[in-house]
């Protein structure tokens, strides 16, 4: 599957895809250990795996077990996950983040 979302204006996010039966709630560590497959931003400079295009698209292939994440109005390629094993339904994973002093407030815009 695939789907997009717009992170234009945003200084903190996270979205990928998790195990349909990973742990929601409390202290979360994102990582595919604990059924998480994911990018982020975290305010401003600190990015993991890439600096920040407006829009991400998310594309998953469970039998090739390929979790890639693109610039979705370049379509150039930010990062895979491979050699994945998907034992379970995988679902979009979104995290707006918190705002910092204000700021942080623009949504994240989900398109399929």
């Amino acid at each position: 599957f695939y789907f997009e979302v717009q992170v234009k204006g945003k200084t903190a996010w996270a979205l990928g895809v998790a195990r349909e039966s990973t742990k929601r709630k409390g202290d979360i560590i994102l990582n595919p250990k604990n059924g998480y497959w994911t990018v982020w931003l975290f305010y401003w400079n600190e990015y993991a795996a890439f600096s920040g295009p407006p829009r991400i698209g998310v594309f998953v292939d469970y039998e090739e077990g390929l979790v890639s994440f693109y610039d979705a109005e370049t379509s150039s390629h930010i990062y895979s996950f491979t050699g994945q094993s998907f034992t379970e339904k995988l679902y979009p994973y979104f995290s707006p983040s918190f705002g910092y002093n204000g700021t942080n407030v623009t949504p994240l815009i989900i398109t399929p």
